[in-house]
């Protein structure tokens, strides 16, 4: 099927089959899709929790408002920010970059001034949100990607993210949940993946100039 058809498959999905689990390889192909995903000056200020604990789980979906599929589910994807990007921090990604691409770290300096003008010249909460920013881009190369592989998907934004912080115990690490996505096989019950998708008409959502 094309990427086109794929995307048409796919839905939100409210419903999954309990019983279904990814295997090991195609949570390994989805995670590897979704480590290419670009990002600002490719810093990646962001990290991605794979939850798979039912206890955990069933503490997650209390705080997604009851939410069936946190428990659902095969995995809950979990994008949580970095709230610490500082100098040391972009220290971090400018030294993989010499070590991955077998260069002398004095030809990236030029680069390593532009990412720490940028990262100076913001407040922790605007650092926050632009961290938050690439987390999505990364959710929409899950997404892609789960379609790609017939896995279903479903991105949500209904939960409390201070909630899932400490029942993840994010703050001690530098993080805060951002954006989650339960991950898995649809259920013959669920409603959402039946209908037809609805989206704008093309001339109603593009504008060429």
């Amino acid at each position: 099927m094309s990427v086109i058809e794929n995307l048409e498959w796919r839905a939100a999905i409210k419903s999954f089959d309990p019983t279904k689990k990814l295997s090991a390889e195609q949570l390994d192909q989805l995670l590897t899709a979704v480590r290419l995903s670009p990002s600002s000056a490719g810093l990646q200020h962001y990290k991605i929790l794979v939850v798979e604990n039912p206890e955990i789980r069933e503490k997650l979906r209390e705080a997604a408002h009851g939410q069936a599929q946190l428990t659902q589910s095969s995995h809950v994807i979990i994008f949580a920010a970095e709230t610490n990007v500082d100098s040391d921090y972009v220290k971090k990604y400018i030294d993989l970059i010499a070590k991955t691409r077998e260069i002398g770290r004095e030809h990236l300096e030029a680069f390593e001034q532009a990412i720490l003008n940028a990262v100076n010249n913001q407040t922790e909460d605007q650092k926050i949100i632009w961290a938050a920013k690439q987390a999505y881009i990364a959710l929409g190369v899950l997404l892609t990607a789960a379609a790609e592989m017939h896995i279903d998907a479903c991105p949500m934004e209904g939960f409390l993210a201070g909630k899932f912080d400490e029942i993840l115990g994010l703050k001690e690490l530098g993080l805060t949940t951002a954006v989650i996505a339960p991950i898995g096989f649809r259920s013959d019950e669920d409603v959402y993946s039946k209908l037809a998708k609805v989206r704008k008409p093309k001339e109603e959502l593009f504008i060429h100039i």
